[in-house]
């Protein structure tokens, strides 16, 4: 640290200059994050000093939260439970927003293993869930953190989990399954229907990863059953700084009942209010109010306008890459395309080498991964087709 302050000029020159080190979205084809809404950033600057973690201190941000809790649970057909005139209905799904899929994940498990020491079941020395072999990598820190046997289920042909696989794992020692709607690497939907079978058979806890794909599945012309319409499904991670135009961070963990949520509770003596069920102590308000403020600007029309644009990307992408020769492994489901190309692992240097794109590579099969955000164009699509043709002609 310098002994002497320096001005604000100096200090924005410093920040601009570290600025111009991040990449810029344009010419990004591998993130499932994009450029939050205006109207996001506004509301973010608004609450920037809100601490969701003291609740009875920031009220008004605590109130936004609850809002897009309800929001959500709407969006994603929490079940209902009707007041005692029988004239409304209320949401009676619960949780609150974390940091992304990440935290989400972890509190999911956390309630799974917290419910099975509280005897929901017996198990023996060495808790274990079944995941797909397409999970997201948070699993791995889930297991390291946790002392959990985390046991992989194979994919089918469609690069989905194979509800036999899943079943052939579980034992006496399994406390949960995971499903997830919109993988990292294929944005392809597990059969969440067969395995919410396997849960409700078996009393397990049953969480579905739809970071990605919750603000993308609703509003898609096919539907897809994902998500609290399934009477398995236990919980849901959903992240709103993705599709959903959010700040970063903004997650968000749901649970079919406050009984699961209640199963993540520890005092809080210090604070306005006497417990708490999040990981995190200190949280973002300003990422509630910036959830808040773009899912009631948008709307479900405004969602369905952004999830339109980015499938109209999708299937340019794939037809004119067929045009020239590249196809791929499976049909997108949302805006996710896993393209086959020979070498995609030299592929994908030299097309961020020479060309500045910014593309992924898919773990098995391996392949180019594609993903089409807002930040996209028409004419990235097309500029990016004739870089590919350009780099695989020449290998």
């Amino acid at each position: 640290m310098n002994n002497q302050g320096l001005s604000e000029e100096e200090i924005f020159s410093y920040l601009e200059n570290a600025k111009s080190e991040d990449t810029d979205y344009y010419r990004v084809l591998s993130s499932m994050c994009t450029h939050p809404h205006k109207i996001a950033v506004e509301a973010h600057r608004l609450f920037i000093e809100a601490n969701l973690g003291d609740l009875g201190l920031f009220a008004g941000a605590h109130r936004l939260e609850k809002e897009v809790i309800k929001m959500l649970g709407e969006l994603l057909h929490a079940p209902s439970i009707g007041t005692p005139s029988g004239n409304s209905f209320d949401s009676s799904v619960c949780g609150y927003l974390t940091t992304g899929g990440t935290e989400s994940n972890i509190q999911a498990v956390r309630g799974m293993k917290n419910l099975v020491n509280a005897g929901k079941k017996d198990v023996g020395k060495i808790p274990n869930i079944v995941i797909p072999e397409s999970a997201h990598f948070s699993f791995d820190k889930i297991a390291n953190m946790m002392g959990i046997e985390v046991r992989r289920a194979l994919l089918d042909s469609e690069l989905k989990v194979d509800p036999a696989s899943v079943e052939s794992l579980i034992d006496t020692n399994t406390v949960g399954l995971v499903g997830i709607a919109g993988t990292t690497e294929f944005g392809q939907i597990d059969p969440i229907e067969e395995l919410s079978r396997l849960a409700l058979e078996n009393e397990l806890f049953f969480h579905v990863d739809a970071a990605f794909g919750g603000f993308v599945i609703p509003f898609l012309e096919n539907q897809y059953p994902f998500d609290f319409e399934v009477p398995g499904v236990t919980s849901i991670a959903i992240d709103p700084h993705k599709m959903g135009l959010s700040t970063i961070p903004s997650g968000a963990l749901l649970f079919r009942s406050p009984s699961f949520l209640e199963s993540l509770k520890v005092s809080t003596p210090y604070l306005t209010t006497k417990s708490q069920f999040t990981l995190t102590g200190t949280r973002s308000g300003a990422s509630a109010a910036a959830t808040c403020a773009v899912m009631k600007h948008l709307g479900r029309e405004g969602y369905v306008k952004n999830v339109q644009y980015c499938m109209h990307l999708t299937t340019k992408l794939v037809e004119e890459a067929r045009e020239i020769g590249f196809e791929p492994l499976i049909k997108p489901l949302m805006n996710v395309v896993a393209l086959k190309v020979p070498n995609p692992d030299l592929v994908r240097q030299q097309l961020l080498k020479r060309f500045g794109w910014n593309v992924s590579i898919t773990r098995n099969p391996r392949s180019l991964r594609l993903v089409l955000m807002p930040h996209n164009t028409a004419l990235d699509i097309e500029e990016f087709l004739q870089d590919l043709k350009k780099v695989t002609s020449e290998l």
